[in-house]
Formats: structure tokens, sequence, C-alpha cells
């Protein structure tokens, strides 16, 4: 079986994410990004911090799943957080 391919994501706090491409491309920013070729040094996401485009990640791992179920865990976060959650998807085009 050959190598599962990766896409680098790199939040506005620095952290680095190697995410598998069907994940990474449920964003429509990341696929229109890629389809421009403009990866070389990964991809920038610099609306969110590590810790939101971690969550964010675990989302889009979701959506390649058999069947999407909402994850509770998702959103048991600090009331601060939440409204960013709620917002980032938007953003980051999900």
């Amino acid at each position: 079986m050959p190598p599962t391919k990766k896409i680098t994501l790199n939040s506005s706090d620095g952290e680095t994410f190697d995410v598998v491409e069907a994940v990474a491309l449920q964003s429509q920013i990341i696929k229109r990004m890629t389809d421009d070729d403009r990866i070389d040094n990964g991809i920038p996401i610099s609306i969110v911090t590590g810790k939101i485009l971690a969550k964010l990640i675990e989302d889009c791992k979701k959506m390649i799943g058999p069947q999407r179920a909402w994850d509770a865990e998702f959103v048991k976060v600090h009331q601060a957080v939440l409204p960013i959650l709620v917002m980032d998807p938007f953003l980051f085009g999900l």
C-alpha cells in the first residue's frame, strides 16, 4: 500500500500539524491552496491558534468517516473558546 500523503498546516502561534491529505482537504480554503500549489513550506492558517486548529482537524477527521456524528466532547471547552470554535469553521472554509 502506498504511503498516505500528508499536508502540513501551520497555526498562528507556530504549531505545525502534519495532516492526512483527505482530512485537510475537507477545508475548502486548504483545497484551493493545494490546487494553486502554494504548499511548499506548509499552509499557514494564521486565523487560529494551534489549540483551535487541533480541534478543527479533529472535526475534519469525522467528516471523512462513514457517518459524521456530532461529538459533544468537541464543545467541552472554556466558555471564551466556544464562540471561536463556532465561527472558525466558516472562516476556515468547512
